[in-house]
């Protein structure tokens, strides 16, 4: 089983051809002194590459990807990678739930300090009672592949002594 939500869109490049193309469209038909074509050349190239590269960096950084279940399967935000076994499946109910969150400063997987825009974060317990969350657009359909993915999922991972719920006192997510 996959799970493959885009990290982003293609969108912003056509919004930003369009709106050069109204700019052609527009000095062509007003009159006056036309721009010249090195101009456009230069316009189209710079405003067309930056969107180009800035779609490209945010599929790359924060797609999310869900792969296959057993013990060779893993959880992908961008270049992070966290094995399937790793998830603490009855944490990940609770949160379905309600019953569960996140702690604060908890770090987001893909890296960054917050969660992207548009996004919403998903709070995984990880094995070794960490916990991080997973920028999604739809927690609900990532939390459904993860629960099916995950192996032995009816079992959790038993969490360690830092864990954020565990005694009072105890470490945070950032080891404070």
């Amino acid at each position: 089983m996959t799970h493959v939500e885009p990290g982003g869109s293609w969108r912003p490049l056509w919004a930003a051809a369009g709106v050069l193309g109204l700019f052609a469209v527009l000095d062509l038909v007003l009159p006056g002194p036309d721009v010249p074509p090195l101009l456009w050349v230069l316009a189209v190239v710079t405003v067309l590459g930056v969107a180009a590269a800035v779609c490209t960096a945010a599929r790359r950084v924060w797609t999310v990807r869900v792969d296959g279940g057993g013990p060779d399967g893993a959880l992908s935000v961008g270049r992070e990678r966290v094995p399937l076994a790793d998830v603490d499946a009855a944490h990940l109910r609770a949160v379905r739930e309600g019953t569960a969150g996140v702690d604060a400063g908890a770090p987001v997987l893909g890296g960054g300090w917050s969660l992207p825009r548009g996004r919403a974060g998903l709070p995984l317990r990880l094995a070794d009672g960490r916990t991080v969350l997973v920028p999604t657009r739809d927690p609900a359909a990532l939390a459904a592949a993860l629960l099916a993915a995950v192996p032995g999922s009816p079992t959790s991972h038993p969490a360690g002594p830092d864990a954020p719920d565990s005694s009072p006192g105890g470490r945070g997510t950032l080891g404070r």
